[in-house]
Order: C-alpha cells, then structure tokens, then sequence
C-alpha cells in the first residue's frame, strides 16, 4: 500500500475552525467531530452521536445507546482510512488483492478491538467513567457476530485482523446470516438450541453497498446455440433470480492505515410481493417468493439431514460465491477492456470446500457470459485459485448428489462434466486405462447414486493447494489426496495456521500484555518472534511473581463469571484443566470425562487421597443434526452434577460445562487456563487453532502429536509439552491389527 498520506497517520491532523469574538479575533483549534482523536473532540462526538443517531440524551440513554453511539464514533476514525485503502489498493491496476471465499467468519465483538487498534481505549474508559459508566460495561452491551462454528471462521477472522495489521491488501466475502450460531442453553444437562437474534439491535460497523447489489440465478434449463462467429455457446435460462445484497464492514489494523473489508452478502427476492395474488387474497402466496429467497441467508449451516436442508446449503454455497466473483469482475472492468491481467489483479483463496463451486461459476462467467474461449477462460480461473483444506474426515469433504446438482445448477453440472473429461483425457495421458486411478481421480463419484466431489473440484481447479500444520499435509499427501499428490506435486505446500496476538493476548489479557510490554517493548505486538525475549526472564523472580499474580486475578474473575452463569463455586487456586472446542468424537471430549470419572473414583477409593484440586471445565456447541455429540455434553452435565454435589469430594475436583461458548467467552477462559487439553485422535486435528490460544496466555499443554500440537511442542520443547497418546503411525498400525475401543 502506499504511504504517501503521512498527515493522515492515525487521523491526528487537527483540522481548524475560526471562531470570532467582539473585541478580538482567535483562531482556535477545534478537531473534526468526525476524525479528531483528543479526549474532548471524542467526548463531543460520543453525545453527539447519542443525541442524533440513537436519538436519545443522557437523561434517557441505556447502557446499549452508549455502546451504538460509542461504536459509531469509532467507526467514524476508521473511514477515511478505510476509503483511502480502497481507492489506493483495490482499484489501482498494479496491486494484487486477496479475495477470500469464506462460509464462515468469527469476528468477535469489534468494539474492543476497534479501540486498541486506533489507540482509543484508555481515551474511551476515561470519557464514560466522566459520564457514569464502566466500558467493560458498555462493551458487554455488544451481539457479537457468530457467523461460523468454530476453528475455521476463527481462523478466517485472525487471517484479516493480520492482513490489516501488515497493511496487506485483501476482501473477505461471505455471508450476512441473519441468525448465526444457534445461542446454546442447557436445559437438564442437554444441549437446545436457539435462534441468534444478533441483528436485532443493529449493527453499527456495517455499511449496506445497495449500488452493488447483483444477481443469482438457480434452477430452470440450458439451451445451445451458434453464436454470430460460429461458435458453440449455452445459455442458462434460469427458473428463478435473487437478489445479492452485499454490507461491508471494516476490518482495521492494529495501528494501521490499512483498513480491508469483509463484504457479506444478504439475499432478497427480485421480487418479494406480488400484489395480484394478494388481491386474490392468498395473502401467503402473495409473499412465497420473498420467503424462499431470504431463506438462502436466513441461517448458518441449516440442518442437512434432509433434501430441503441439503438443497440449502448448495444454495447458500452457490449464492455468496457468485455474488463475490460477480463483484470482482465488476471492480476489475473499472479500469481493464480485457481479462489478460485478471489473474495478477486477484488471488481467489478458497477457505475449505465450501465455495469449490467457485471454480466452476468462474468457468461460468468467463465463457457464457464474458465470451472467452475455454482454454483461456481455465487458465485465468486456475491461476487466480488456490484452496485451503482444512478436514482429514474423508465423510467431510463435500459431495452433492447429480440429481440435487443438476436441478439446482444445470449449467453448472455442465461445465463441471466438460472440466471432468479434460482432466481425465489428461489422466489416461499419463496412466493409459488404469480404471481405478481414473475412477479415483474423477469428479464424480460412482455408486448407486453419483455424486459431484467438490473437493476434486478443488484440486483440479487451483494452482495451489494447502494443508494447516505440517503433519495435515503429509497426511493430505499421502492419505487424502494421494493420486492428485502423485499427478501435481507441484501444487502441494502447507501453511500452518495462526493466532492474531491483538485478540488473543493484548485484549484479551490485558494484564499480561503490559507484563511483557514492560519488559520487552511493543514490537512483539505484531511480531511474535520478539516473545523469545522472555527466556531470558524465565529465572526471575518479580517477573514469576508478577506472571503468577495475574494469572490468578484471570482465574478468580473466571470463578466470578461460573458463578453468576452455572452456580457452580470453584476454587481459584484450584488448577484450571480445560477443554474448549466444538464437540466431535474425534476431539475425544467424551475421553476426557472418562478421566474426570476416573478421578472421581480415586477419590471416593480414598477421601483423604493427597491430591492437587483440580476444576475441569468444558465449552463448545453439537452440531444440531449430531446426536453423540449432544449426548457427550449430557454426560459432561451428568457427572458435573454428581461429583459437585458429593461432600467426600469438596474442592478437590469440579466439573463445569460453560454453555454458549464464542468469542467472547473465549476470551475470559484464556487467560485462566492452567492446562490445555489438546487429546483429538492423532491424525484427524487438521491443526487446531485454541492450542495457540492457550499457549500464547501461558497454559501447558496435554496434547496428542497431532495437527499444529507437534509444532508447538517443537517450539517450547518437549520438556515443556505434556505428551499423551498413540501417533498418528502407531493408530494406523493398531487398525490394522484390529482396534477394540473397550480394550
């Protein structure tokens, strides 16, 4: 990015006003409302705000009025950075653009963050205290938005606080969920779920672009034709058209002039009322449309275990993909007459396998739409896409039936066939008829019912494809993808994946971030590498007494907060032994109850047993469709309510499951965390990314080598690293002897 505007560094160039009085003329320097970062300018602005956006005034203000005006005074700052990024990275032609197709992000609460990245925080406590109120207060006031499920939406959000905070060009698209994340309420020990109302306050970061709206169609036929010059040409005549509706929200840097966007697309109907059938008085037919379109946003991953929930998704996957590619080429025509550049002008990171469609919408859009011959068309589209997989559960990697594929996307299974047989014309190429590696290659999967393998979509569509933590792509390489390593070795790296620090350490443990900042100095705030600097105060006593101090004041303000939620009492100066994750069997929480009941055991053999009082706390939501899952938090509540309730046990052992774990909630469990329960079955953890969390607010780590734990163990030294379990070799070698889960 170009730096050039140096007077806007921060927003803190004074702009002046004249102000006359009658005996003499003073110039005195008043910051903008809008951009001036003194306290006074920024309390002015803050009741502003409160009086004409929230229309309220301090007499009547709520907690929530605080919060939306103190968010929109923020907001305010990050404008003309966020304006200056556009217009100097995204549409100058020589500056590639990071497009990242995500289904998911976890952005958190933004107006913690937003503070400390424009250095406003203290400013901020300071001006509420003046009028009343706590900002810790004021910043429980926000819905965070939950729009993902966990390590993959996470990693997507610490992705872009990076991208901004290095002053990295980049867009995120997604989409606007209406409901997100089901809330998750325990209700005798079982998991229900409910609906995420987090837009039914507002929301003040977002910026609706109505001038960009595009449009997705779905269903209907295709029809071939000659085109004026002899050429073969489809046209897809469609059955039905939604509307794409993107809001932009900023994502800033931490002390930054880089402000990137995450556009998320919202979908409406093109025509959401049909006055006719309303006359009629079929008052619900009048509005079927609207309701089957805003569906396709209405919620985050609806329950596939249906047709209906099936077809949805494809439909969301389908609709915020084409949105973003639409919008890419629309920027990208501002200032080309051809697509020669498209490729230098965007990188297209695919986040899973979820917006694989991409490639062929791409496809789709190249040759229907913009007329370029096929070969061309396929060269853009596999030079500007790479794809991150992030599951080694080959039943995780997605497959749609050709039936729902082709109703849905008749083109599109179309094109999927033609790229099919190119790649497989390609295969025999080098393989001659070898019938299983075809089979095994092919984008369609054979069987009683054929399926189109997005995955392999995937592969054969990018010119780069990546694992998370070095063991992930081994195993990629030679178990997942083990024929398309063989054909395009070239293709394959790894990228392991990471952490922002500004979340995780500097807001979320504050304490221990002036800790080290006093010792080590900033630098480490956007370079972690300066961390190592601590080694050398590992033996020093104030630093340990210090470090230990704030890690208990973390704990009892925890202990505070499991007390007021779940009623539980625990020991602060118990150790705190957690597991935070969304359930799967595979991420073994059900192995670690099993330990707790263990424990129980021992201490009902033996009430006087000598033993470290340990809490053992529990957070993550089931997926709705996954019973087990669900029923392993039943058991978690079962045993919780058991051993807290036994007086033969007291303080020595405690068993909590936090319910509705997020980002926020994360961020309170990290820093009390003396122990990080990392025990996935070796080989299934693509990385995991709450081992860095933890690690990074200074918990030890009981882990199996898997995913990004066998990096961390590297890092800190297996001194420091509480090895348990088979390796991922040693579980292969088990399966082949026969495994029996009861021995």
């Amino acid at each position: 990015m170009n730096h050039n505007h140096k007077n806007h560094n921060n927003n803190r160039t004074p702009h002046f006003k004249k102000c006359h009085r009658r005996t003499e003329q003073v110039e005195i320097q008043v910051q903008d409302d809008r951009t001036g970062m003194d306290a006074v300018t920024l309390k002015r602005a803050l009741l502003d705000n409160l009086y004409y956006i929230q229309a309220k005034d301090q007499n009547f203000a709520t907690a929530h009025d605080y919060y939306m005006a103190l968010a929109y005074t923020v907001r305010d700052r990050l404008l003309h950075r966020w304006l200056k990024t556009v217009e100097q990275t995204y549409l100058p032609t020589d500056i590639k653009v990071l497009c990242y197709l995500s289904a998911e992000y976890l952005i958190g609460p933004q107006l913690g963050k937003n503070l400390m990245n424009v250095g406003l925080y203290e400013e901020a406590r300071n001006i509420l205290q003046e009028l009343g109120f706590n900002l810790y207060d004021i910043l429980e006031q926000e819905n965070e938005p939950a729009l993902g499920n966990g390590g993959l939406g996470r990693l997507a959000a610490c992705f872009f606080d990076s991208l901004s905070s290095l002053e990295m060009p980049a867009i995120g698209y997604g989409i606007r969920y209406e409901f997100g994340i089901f809330q998750q309420v325990i209700q005798d020990g079982w998991q229900i779920e409910r609906p995420d109302r987090w837009l039914r306050f507002g929301n003040p970061w977002e910026i609706p672009r109505l001038d960009y709206i595009v449009e997705v169609q779905f269903g209907g036929h295709t029809q071939s034709y000659t085109d004026e010059r002899g050429r073969y040409q489809v046209r897809w005549i469609p059955e039905r058209t939604v509307l794409g509706i993107p809001y932009d929200t900023p994502i800033s840097g931490y002390q930054s002039n880089t402000v990137n966007s995450l556009r998320l697309w919202s979908a409406k109907a093109s025509e959401d009322f049909n006055l006719q059938i309303f006359n009629s008085g079929d008052f619900t037919r009048a509005v079927a449309d609207k309701v089957v379109s805003e569906n396709i946003t209405k919620v985050l991953y609806p329950n596939d275990q249906n047709y209906q929930g099936k077809e949805l998704r494809l439909e969301q996957q389908y609709f915020f993909v084409s949105c973003s590619l639409q919008d890419m080429i629309r920027n990208y025509l501002l200032n080309h007459d051809s697509f020669d550049g498209f490729s230098e002008k965007f990188a297209i990171q695919i986040n899973d396998t979820h917006p694989a469609i991409g490639i062929a919408e791409m496809m789709r859009l190249l040759v229907d739409v913009h007329q370029l011959d096929w070969d061309k068309a396929w060269n853009i589209t596999q030079n500007c896409f790479g794809f991150t997989n992030h599951t080694l559960l080959s039943e995780a990697l997605e497959r749609w039936s050709l039936d729902l594929f082709g109703y849905l996307l008749p083109r599109h299974l179309e094109i999927i066939f033609e790229i099919n047989s190119r790649f497989l014309a390609q295969v025999r190429l080098k393989y001659g008829e070898d019938n299983e590696k075809i089979a095994r290659l092919s984008l369609i999967e054979e069987g009683w019912e054929k399926k189109v393998r997005m995955a392999h979509l995937a592969c054969v569509g990018s010119h780069a494809i990546n694992g998370v933590a070095a063991l992930h792509s081994e195993l990629l390489k030679k178990d997942l993808f083990p024929d398309f390593y063989e054909l395009f070795p070239q293709k394959f790296s790894n990228k392991t994946n990471g952490v922002t620090p500004r979340r995780w350490l500097l807001l979320a443990n504050p304490k221990l971030a002036l800790l080290i900042t006093n010792k080590i100095g900033k630098i480490w705030i956007k370079n972690l590498d300066e961390l190592k600097q601590l080694e050398s105060l590992a033996n020093n006593t104030y630093f340990q007494e210090s470090w230990w101090q704030i890690k208990l004041e973390n704990k009892q303000d925890l202990a505070e907060y499991i007390v007021q939620t779940t009623g539980i009492d625990i020991n602060p100066d118990s150790l705190f032994d957690i597991q935070i994750k969304r359930l799967h069997e595979y991420k073994r929480q059900h192995l670690n109850i099993l330990h707790v009941i263990t424990l129980y055991n021992r201490i009902k053999e033996n009430p006087h047993l000598d033993i470290v009082p340990r809490t053992v706390i529990f957070g993550g939501k089931a997926a709705p469709g996954y019973l087990r899952a669900k029923l392993i938090i039943k058991l978690i509540n079962s045993v919780a309510n058991v051993i807290n309730h036994d007086p033969d046990v007291g303080n020595k052992l405690k068993v909590v499951f936090l319910p509705n774990y997020d980002v926020s909630l994360a961020q309170r469990i990290y820093p009390a965390a003396d122990i990080s329960e990392q025990i996935s079955t070796a080989g299934k953890e693509a990385s995991g990314t709450s081992n860095m969390k933890f690690a990074i607010n200074g918990a030890l780590t009981i882990g199996t080598q898997d995913g990004a734990n066998i990096e961390i163990r590297d890092r800190v030294g297996a001194e420091n690293f509480f090895q348990f379990g088979l390796t991922a070799p040693e579980i292969a070698q088990m399966k082949v002897q026969g495994y029996n889960p009861w021995n």
